[in-house]
């Protein structure tokens, strides 16, 4: 009989051959996509403006383009949604991707052209697999089927043929109809709005397929995945899937649920790929499954810049790929086929290597925490959060931390919230470990720690069940890549967490 996995196998050989440039070629591969993109777009409104024309260096490039935050493209990305072309890609746009929102609105709304499906989104899903096969030979996982998860769509401003939506329902909406021989659930449960509605049906639908590989945030899948059990009267999911080998995950950081899956899957055969995706882009993927950082895709649609965060000035270093060291925390920046110039996307980075590039992700540049001079960021976070994990037992579902300026006793504070599947023995203790290891692992906030002088030990408030489902559900955010704000300055998010943690 012959296999399909083989037949993938052989076709994705000289991608294989492609990638091994990444080593050496970085460099090369960025001023060729930069040069690509300018070409194509110099004719556009945008391109124009900015005299994409005289553009023939990286200095040329920043010369002529601001930085752009969604703010200042607003503007021009609301007249593409209304049908106008050429605008900031060639052409007319069909697609955009509704992601989470600005400070002035609920949504965002990203573009996503045909260039920039076939060249950054679904070529990232077939590198993902080409480095999956590549690193495990003895994989069968198309001789099964892939479970993905994805969001909604919903019609835009009325327009024919136009849809705003999840970036994985446009995925799904679009993909090659030969993908959904090797996949569940049937598209149209794909596309359901209501998750609650959609994860008993994804589970009743996939629970007797011969299910090998799962796609997806790894919150949302462990939501179907509980169902799964809970239909089939199970121990683990092996004994449902025998054939399940590899989890494709991506969209929040892994590590609070991590150990769940281990727990649910304690198969010796089961692998994990953390992908770098988002709404704007796909940017990275796991190449090496002993190392956590993830190589950084080059030669897609996409040219990279990085604004170096580490700096004391408002006035902060811009670099591109050649520029950029280790260890230090990046804001990224993308100019991409989707028509996004020089956009803030809202991630930190840090690269763990030059050759080739690699990076974890850091957080998010409004994620953090710096009330008080302590510069805490996600990585941190989920750092701290793994080892007073680790020390106790426990396991963390979901969590959110934002600063308490000042109490009645006038003691300054960082205050979380966290949702335990299985909460410590000893709370306090938990508290401890977690603050001992930020202030490890933190110098600004082992400084701000130093005698309770400006920082108290940090507050845990456990979070009753089922809170950060019910808060995403009460502002229409349950399931598709919705995410929990992990770390604010603002006590926004968790003053409405706390009040519905009372009721």
């Amino acid at each position: 009989m012959v296999s399909l996995t083989g037949i993938a196998r052989n076709f994705f050989k000289s991608r294989w051959k492609e990638l091994d440039r990444y080593d050496t070629q970085g460099e090369q591969m960025q001023r060729e996509v930069l040069a690509r993109l300018i070409e194509r777009a110099k004719s556009t409104e945008y391109g124009r403006k900015h005299i994409f024309e005289t553009i023939r260096s990286y200095e040329d490039f920043v010369r002529n383009i601001p930085v752009n935050t969604y703010e200042e493209l607003k503007n021009d990305i609301d007249r593409m949604r209304q049908g106008e072309s050429d605008v900031l890609w060639p052409g007319r746009v069909k697609w955009y991707a509704k992601s989470s929102g600005t400070t002035n609105d609920k949504s965002k709304f990203i573009p996503v052209s045909p260039e920039g499906l076939k060249h950054l989104h679904y070529k990232g899903g077939a590198d993902a697999v080409a480095m999956y096969l590549r690193n495990n030979p003895q994989s069968r996982m198309f001789d099964g089927k892939g479970l993905i998860l994805g969001g909604s769509h919903a019609p835009n401003y009325n327009l024919p043929g136009s849809l705003v939506g999840d970036l994985s329902a446009i995925l799904i909406e679009n993909i090659n109809p030969i993908v959904n021989l090797v996949r569940v659930p049937k598209k149209e449960t794909a596309l359901l709005a209501d998750f609650e509605e959609k994860r008993d049906r994804i589970a009743r639908e996939a629970i007797n397929k011969n299910v090998t590989n799962l796609s997806g945030v790894p919150s949302w899948m462990l939501s179907v995945l509980n169902r799964v059990m809970e239909l089939s009267g199970k121990t683990h999911l092996e004994e449902v899937w025998p054939n399940l080998e590899v989890f494709f995950h991506g969209g929040v950081a892994f590590t609070p649920y991590r150990e769940q899956y281990q727990q649910l899957i304690t198969s010796p055969k089961m692998h994990y790929m953390e992908t770098y995706n988002a709404s704007e882009g796909f940017f990275g993927l796991q190449n090496d499954p002993s190392d956590k950082s993830m190589l950084l895709m080059l030669d897609y649609d996409v040219f990279y810049e990085f604004m170096d965060l580490s700096g004391q000035t408002a006035e902060h270093t811009i670099v591109p790929i050649w520029g950029v060291e280790k260890g230090k925390n990046y804001a990224m920046i993308i100019s991409t086929s989707c028509g996004l110039w020089r956009y803030m996307i809202g991630d930190t980075v840090q690269f763990t290597s030059t050759n080739p590039y690699k990076i974890i992700i850091s957080g998010r540049t409004k994620h953090f925490i710096n009330a008080f001079g302590e510069e805490l960021i996600v990585d941190n976070a989920e750092k701290g959060l793994a080892y007073a994990c680790e020390q106790t037992g426990a396991q963390v579902l979901e969590y959110t931390a934002a600063p308490v300026f000042m109490d009645a006793n006038a003691k300054c504070r960082h205050q979380w919230l966290i949702e335990f599947s299985k909460a410590p023995n000893d709370l306090a203790q938990f508290a401890v470990l977690l603050d001992k290891k930020l202030q490890e692992i933190n110098s600004d906030y082992e400084a701000k720690r130093y005698k309770d002088i400006t920082l108290q030990q940090l507050e845990i408030i456990p979070a009753r069940k089922d809170l950060f489902n019910d808060w995403l559900k009460a502002k229409g955010k349950l399931g598709g890549q919705h995410k929990v704000p992990r770390l604010s300055n603002s006590r926004e998010h968790i003053d409405q967490l706390l009040l519905l943690n009372e009721k």
